[in-house]
């Protein structure tokens, strides 16, 4: 299946400093992609480049198979964008803004009053139509918002910061539209609220410095991947001979007879217990030894200044 998004290669020069390097990316249909990095990382570089506001140095970008730089009308018509700060005129009600979005859009006319209707749906705008934008909370001008990035049914749906200045209840509620909208839609979270990507994400990219840093797929509660786990024993072999075993590819020593292992994707817990077992070195202890997200972030987005 051909990707919604296709990244290849994107660099992105300001003068002579490079704000994205060699950035590369594909997302598919009823997946929901969390964008991390700190303050300067390039993340909302990148957003723009997606989004058609800001062209590449180097690269291609690719949207619904249409080439965004060498047909830009029809590649942008496959996105729906929410920037940070909601592009909204509190003057209008939420039917004028959704309507005036709609054909900004090209939505036929005879389809305008079907789409206001899903959009509003969607977002739980059903009973706002009629109400200025600028009498809404914080949340249901949110709601507005992520309303008209999807009022012409775009196939990828981009969010920078969507959750910003909400409420915890707000917060709950603008989540579970993500994941409504993640079912059938291609859809990129940018977001300094971790717990927020582990919540709703499928995967998880880090940028830093302009590079990816680190991207892999979530775990699902009670499906995560343990590829690294923590072992005491009751007699030491030594690290040697713990990096000796089958399915072990890196041996971190946390005290004397305790260590921490990283195992290769074809190895399991249960392999690696046999493996001690054998060996007689008295299995006292075998649990996981995962990081969190969090943990990954600041390792990654601070070992520069660690080792400078």
């Amino acid at each position: 299946m051909q990707p919604l998004i296709r990244m290849t290669g994107i660099t992105r020069y300001f003068g002579q400093f490079c704000a994205v390097r060699n950035f590369n990316l594909e997302l598919s249909q009823g997946e929901i992609l969390g964008l991390l990095g700190p303050n300067g990382a390039g993340k909302s570089t990148t957003m723009r480049i997606l989004s058609g506001c800001l062209g590449a140095s180097l690269g291609d970008v690719w949207l619904d198979g249409f080439d965004l730089f060498k047909e830009p009308l029809q590649a942008k018509q496959a996105i729906g964008y929410l920037p940070e700060n909601p592009p909204l005129y509190p003057e209008l009600t939420v039917d004028e803004y959704l309507l005036f979005c709609a054909r900004l859009r090209a939505v036929r006319k005879s389809e305008t009053s079907a789409a206001l209707d899903r959009a509003k749906a969607l977002c739980g705008l059903g009973r706002e139509g009629s109400r200025l934008i600028r009498n809404l909370s914080k949340g249901f001008q949110q709601r507005v918002g992520i309303a008209q990035a999807i009022i012409h049914k775009p196939r990828v749906i981009i969010l920078d910061e969507p959750t910003s200045g909400l409420d915890p209840n707000q917060i709950i509620e603008i989540r579970e539209l993500i994941r409504t909208l993640g079912e059938s839609h291609g859809v990129i979270l940018s977001t300094h609220i971790l717990p927020e990507v582990q919540s709703v994400c499928d995967r998880v990219l880090i940028l830093n410095n302009g590079r990816t840093v680190y991207t892999e797929y979530l775990a699902k509660p009670g499906h995560g991947k343990c590829d690294r786990l923590r072992v005491r024993l009751a007699c030491s072999p030594g690290e040697s001979a713990m990096a000796a075993l089958q399915g072990v590819v890196e041996v971190t020593v946390l005290g004397e007879s305790r260590f921490s292992l990283l195992l290769d994707d074809s190895c399991s817990t249960e392999a690696v217990a046999k493996q001690i077992i054998q060996q007689d070195w008295g299995l006292l202890e075998l649990v996981p030894d995962k990081q969190n997200l969090e943990q990954i972030f600041y390792r990654l987005t601070t070992a520069d200044e660690v080792e400078g």
